[in-house]
Parts: structure tokens; C-alpha cells; sequence
């Protein structure tokens, strides 16, 4: 019977962690402050902001919320930005993407300062992941390193695949898994033979974005796979890249959809607002 990975369990943790570090802080005379920009209503995006904001009050963290109509322009999102960068009570800054089609998304990232870019998107943080410096990461790579190491699961010498290349996911999962001194390939929609080379995997990352893609004949026995998909079935439930009941008895470990990966990317965000405090503080 394969362990299922619990990121329900392990982002509660988290958090509770993060809430009794944030008490602490306090009590020294040091707030947490988190800045949550939304332009337009995006339906999901505003679901997202949310939780965000649920999150912060539980952990004790200060929210603001700007909520900006559609047809804002550029200037006056990157206004915002520029406020809150020479802001020092504010910690994070994060712009819940995707923005409305008028805007340049890159050019936004980059507006944010990289001490307060609690997203890990800028190409300063991922400069510095990419050389072993300081700085932001990713949250749901993050949480995927969380979700191994808190379940006893060795990345050190491990073959690790990752299915997807994108700058959010992919790109920067490969950047910690090598950090842990995982051997690391990344696949993606030009790689040959991709059968084959998930079947040589220890640690299978699937974040591709087809549902249910991934069954059986894709894993080795005994591996761990994490899946970073999330998508509604013709049931309308919600289901991952990886076809779970298809796999599940086959792999050491895996991550349900949803109940995985989903709620260690919120729970890492605010562990980035607590290290920007406690970095702006020279903690």
C-alpha cells in the first residue's frame, strides 16, 4: 500500500509553525505585512486572493487588498507597485496573475522589488535560486521539497524526472531537486521516448497540464510520484496530470488531487512573508 502524501496535513503544519513564529515577532515589535494586488474579477483569481487572505488572518499576517477594475492601466498598476516597494511596513508584495490582456505581465514582475517579491518570480529570485544564493522560491516547488522532506522521503542521489518546463513550476522544481543532490531530467512536449524515461524516475514531478495522462505504464515500481495538475473531470471533480487510481498501487508514495500539492503553495507564500519581515528586520 503506497503512502499517501498529505499536504493538507503538512501545510496545517506549516502554518502552525508560521503562527506561533509570527506571535514571536510580534511580541519583539516586528509585523508581518503582505500586500495582495487583484486587477479585474477573474473568478478563480479572486477565489485564489481568498484563501490567500484566510491564510494571513489565521497566521497573524497583515493583508491589504487592492482590488483594481479591469481597465486599469499600466501606469497605475505600476504606481501601486512603486508605492509599496518604498513601503517599509510592507513585506510582500504579490499581483495575483493572470492580469487583464492590456498589460505586460513580465513587466509587472519585474516592477516588484526582489526583498518583497514573495511570489519568487522575479529574475533576480530566480537568478539566485539557479546560483545557490538568497532569495524567494517558488511556492509550489517549495512546497513539493516540503511535502518530501516532512514525509521522510531522500532526494539526495535520487533519479528524479520532471514533466514540464514552465517558469512557475518546472523550471525551478529542477533547480531544488539539484539542490538536494537529486540527478535531474526535465521533460517536456519535444522530448523522445517520454515513456521511457518517467519509468527510470525515483521522484516523478508530473506538471504538464493534461488530466490524468500519466497511468501505470509511465512509473517504475516503488516510486514516488508528485502531482502538480489540477483539473475538473467530466463529472466536474477535480482530478491531476496523473491518473491516480491507475497508479496508486504501484508507487512508495503519491499526492492526491486535490489534498497535495494545492495547499503547500498558499502555506509557502506566507512562510516567504515571514522571511521577508525577518530579512527586513536583518533577522
Amino acid at each position: 500500500m503506497s503512502l499517501r502524501i498529505d499536504g493538507k496535513k503538512i501545510s496545517s503544519d506549516i502554518k502552525e509553525e508560521l503562527k506561533e513564529q509570527v506571535k514571536q515577532l510580534k511580541e519583539e515589535g516586528v509585523s508581518v505585512c503582505l500586500a495582495v494586488i487583484q486587477v479585474g474579477n477573474d473568478p478563480a483569481s479572486s477565489v485564489y486572493v481568498n484563501n490567500k487572505k484566510k491564510a494571513c488572518a489565521y497566521i497573524g499576517i497583515e493583508s491589504q487588498a487592492y482590488e483594481l477594475p479591469e481597465e486599469t492601466t499600466q501606469e497605475e498598476l505600476l504606481a501601486l507597485i512603486d508605492r509599496l516597494n518604498k513601503d517599509d511596513h510592507v513585506n510582500g508584495i504579490l499581483v495575483q496573475l493572470p492580469v487583464p490582456a492590456h498589460m505586460d505581465e513580465k513587466e509587472i514582475i519585474q516592477a516588484i522589488s526582489p526583498a518583497k517579491d514573495v511570489d519568487g518570480f522575479h529574475p533576480q529570485s530566480v537568478g539566485a535560486l539557479s546560483t545557490g544564493e538568497p532569495g524567494f522560491v517558488s511556492c509550489t516547488p517549495a512546497g513539493i521539497i516540503q511535502l518530501l522532506k516532512r514525509s521522510g522521503i531522500s532526494i539526495d542521489g535520487k533519479d528524479c524526472v520532471v514533466v514540464g518546463r514552465s517558469n512557475i513550476v518546472g523550471k525551478p522544481m529542477a533547480m531544488l531537486l539539484l539542490r538536494e543532490n537529486g540527478t535531474v531530467t526535465i521533460c517536456h512536449s519535444h522530448t523522445k521516448n517520454l515513456k521511457e524515461v518517467c519509468q527510470r524516475a525515483d521522484i516523478l514531478v508530473a506538471a504538464i497540464g493534461k488530466p490524468k495522462f500519466f497511468d501505470e505504464s509511465y512509473v517504475k515500481d516503488g516510486a514516488v510520484v508528485i502531482d502538480v495538475g489540477i483539473h475538473r473531470n467530466a463529472e466536474n471533480k477535480l482530478c491531476g496530470d496523473v491518473d491516480y487510481d491507475k497508479v496508486a498501487d504501484k508507487v512508495s508514495a503519491i499526492t492526491p488531487v486535490p489534498g497535495g500539492v494545492g495547499p503547500m503553495t498558499i502555506a509557502m507564500l506566507m512562510n516567504n512573508c515571514v522571511e521577508a519581515a525577518l530579512r527586513m528586520n536583518n533577522r
